[in-house]
């Protein structure tokens, strides 16, 4: 936990509020997001109960799995499920966009949106991608056959938990997850997994404090849990006795009672957090997005993309495991992707940027002296290369000689020159190139001005290269490669 996160959290607990930690959104907010917010059978391995989906507040849709044991209904839910998410993800593939490549000289062609996946909690995340594990090997045919949309079915849920891995994806989220990102209550992150206690900091209703709304909303008989595990009372009690009396009903009447009963029940249990997420929608779409937020978006357009093409190719689905250079390739994908995520995040909000203040990995100041005009002659060809001196109340930790970014130019280097520190004050000179044109001349705003109060950091939203890795052939045996050849004699 950062020093301001720790302090923005005790703030929330003495003022009775969530506190603020963003000033902006950073992550996309579909308008038409789909809503799932599932439950599994207790003490079983990742068995659906049910779930409530919908892309819209009002077009709520319940499917449930009366007996979770029952291999064939649980895979007639799989076969439901199927029809409504692919449904909605076809809907995104209509329309197509052209992106240009290669500097402009030929184009690619991407659809010109995604799908957006909501859950309730990060164990909602585990739901879809295990239950999308236990269904993207199962065959139409041969032996125990499934409905055919159910493997298509396992393909995508398991594309989207991948994409949760991604640092900065917007495909699959957590709400938990989206909303303590840019708020922090006075509770522990564990207690902040339980939706309705982090609403109720974050939002809490009319007369309460962000405590008492977490107390009450402890209370399953008042928010039940769908976490996505049920109340253990409730499933004692309430559940178990309903599932024995369909289970031991002997003609249609009596089931088609009992099966209206389950379907009662469960739909109390997930409706107050339906409604939670779509308050939670609400208080997201408030903040303004994040400058940077549409390209990471482009991204998850990029894979949507990339993997309905691979689906419509006939490609297999992903294996239960990556090989030792596929895992290597992908940590190295997830690696480049959080480094980057992390600096988008502090250039697009200057609360995200002041953790790196106090880390001294960035500073801010005043240009007290500007030299726009100033030209490098000293080698083959004299060069733009302007100074400015920035005057700041802040520790300044960078050595001469290092290389600096604003995040108001990010296309601008700013290398120092002198750090001269002061009585309670640091001038710094940084000698500046690039994001000014070609020629002698500086074009307007490309350089600070005198009374710009400017922001300088060790961090750079450039692009990362990508590690070059071995082929699977030339690995050693233990890492997938080729058995070692053994001489016979």
């Amino acid at each position: 936990m950062s020093t301001l996160r720790a302090l923005a959290k005790a703030q929330a607990l003495a003022a009775g509020r969530a506190q603020p930690v963003a000033t902006v959104r950073h992550l996309h907010l579909a308008q038409r997001p789909l809503v799932l917010v599932p439950l599994t059978l207790a003490g079983e391995a990742n068995a659906p109960l049910a779930v409530l989906v919908g892309a819209a507040p009002k077009r709520a849709r319940l499917l449930i799995v009366p007996q979770p044991r029952n291999r064939d209904q649980r895979f007639a839910f799989a076969a439901e499920l199927a029809g409504i998410l692919l449904d909605h993800l076809d809907g995104f593939r209509a329309v197509t966009e052209a992106v240009p490549v290669d500097r402009g000289r030929d184009v690619r062609h991407r659809y010109a949106d995604a799908p957006q996946l909501l859950v309730p909690n990060p164990a909602g995340v585990t739901f879809l991608r295990l239950f999308g594990r236990s269904t993207r090997f199962r065959r139409p045919d041969g032996e125990y056959p499934v409905h055919p949309s159910v493997p298509l079915l396992g393909r995508w849920l398991t594309f989207f938990a991948e994409r949760a891995e991604q640092p900065g994806s917007s495909a699959l989220l957590a709400m938990t997850d989206a909303l303590t990102l840019h708020w922090a209550t006075g509770q522990s992150a564990v207690e902040d997994l339980h939706l309705p206690a982090l609403l109720g900091w974050i939002d809490p209703p009319p007369g309460l404090t962000g405590a008492r709304a977490a107390a009450r909303a402890e209370d399953p008989s008042v928010c039940p849990p769908a976490g996505p595990a049920t109340d253990p009372g409730f499933d004692n009690d309430v559940l178990a006795p309903a599932m024995a009396r369909y289970a031991e009903a002997t003609d249609e009447a009596a089931r088609v009672e009992a099966y209206a009963e389950l379907e009662g029940l469960l739909r109390d249990q997930l409706a107050p957090t339906w409604e939670l997420m779509w308050r939670g929608v609400g208080l997201l779409r408030s903040l303004p997005a994040g400058a940077r937020v549409a390209v990471r978006w482009d991204g998850d357009k990029d894979a949507f993309t990339g993997y309905a093409e691979h689906v419509d190719a006939g490609g297999g689905p992903q294996p239960r495991r990556d090989g030792a250079v596929a895992a290597a390739q992908r940590l190295h994908r997830l690696e480049r992707a959080a480094a980057s995520y992390a600096v988008q995040r502090a250039y697009d909000d200057p609360l995200v940027m002041a953790e790196h203040r106090l880390a001294g990995e960035a500073f801010v100041g005043m240009v007290t002296l500007a030299d726009p005009k100033r030209v490098d002659d000293s080698g083959k060809r004299p060069v733009l290369r302007p100074r400015v001196q920035v005057v700041t109340t802040e520790p300044v930790a960078v050595p001469v000689g290092a290389t600096l970014w604003s995040p108001a130019r990010p296309g601008q280097k700013a290398r120092v020159v002198f750090v001269t520190p002061g009585d309670g004050k640091t001038e710094v000179v940084v000698e500046l190139s690039g994001g000014m044109g070609r020629g002698l001349t500086a074009p307007p705003g490309t350089v600070p001005e005198v009374g710009e109060r400017v922001c300088l950091t060790t961090l750079s939203d450039g692009y990362l290269p990508v590690a070059t890795f071995p082929a699977v052939d030339e690995t050693p045996w233990t890492h997938g490669g080729p058995p070692a050849e053994v001489d016979p004699a």
